[in-house]
């Protein structure tokens, strides 16, 4: 599940890639969704700077990173997929969720959280990296969930208070790394697996390499 094409405005781009190699090594058969909605703004990422005057589409910019292969989200049915994955990015917690505004209080795009609910209540696995754990934080409320660390060690966590975030909004933040043998938590109770990836200041194939651990066990546990 897309939410734009670019890290401050939209999906990931590296993290939606990095999930994309490792279902295709695992054999997965893949369809992209995203909500046909408006973005919350427009960043001109040669700035990091909000682009006025300027509005787009969720689904379309989200369409660039599936080549043009993506539907709506209000087409996905939990009985078509053995379960579901939400990169990061902005996107996440501005275009799928208000949390980027909100914080605790925030609020869930409908479809967003009708996808969550469903694939939980059958018992399919959910995969979420970066930011987008916090929602499964809000939604699920007992989840346990990653997003890395809970202090910012000089720089190297600059978003470690979402941590705290996630404690608010009612669900249980395990601290993890994302360059040692283990770097994706799996709550085996609630099917969520999550993993930090961008939300620490490393090298992108630790990254890779963290995301490869998040789609692995998603996998394992469709049982197929």
């Amino acid at each position: 599940v897309l939410s734009g094409c670019g890290v401050y405005d939209g999906t990931e781009i590296h993290e939606a890639s990095a999930i994309l190699v490792h279902l295709s090594r695992g054999g997965a058969k893949v369809q992209m969704y995203a909500p046909d909605v408006p973005q919350m703004h427009v960043i001109d990422h040669s700035k990091g700077q909000p682009a006025e005057a300027e509005s787009r589409n969720v689904l379309v910019e989200s369409a660039r990173i599936a080549r043009g292969k993506i539907a709506s989200l209000a087409k996905l049915t939990t009985a078509d997929h053995d379960a579901v994955i939400f990169p990061g990015g902005f996107g996440a917690a501005k275009n799928l969720s208000t949390f980027a505004v909100d914080g605790k209080d925030c609020k869930v795009n409908r479809e967003v959280e009708r996808v969550l609910k469903d694939f939980h209540k059958a018992g399919k696995p959910i995969g979420l990296c970066c930011i987008s754990p916090v929602l499964a934080a809000k939604v699920l409320s007992d989840a346990e969930v990653t997003v890395g660390h809970e202090e910012e060690e000089g720089g190297k966590w600059p978003y470690a208070g979402t941590a705290g975030a996630i404690k608010e909004l009612g669900g249980k933040h395990c601290v993890k790394e994302v360059t040692i043998s283990f770097p994706a938590h799996v709550d085996t109770k609630n099917k969520v697996v999550t993993t930090p990836a961008f939300m620490c200041e490393t090298e992108l194939h630790h990254i890779f390499d963290g995301i490869g651990a998040m789609v692995k066990n998603v996998l394992k546990l469709t049982g197929k």
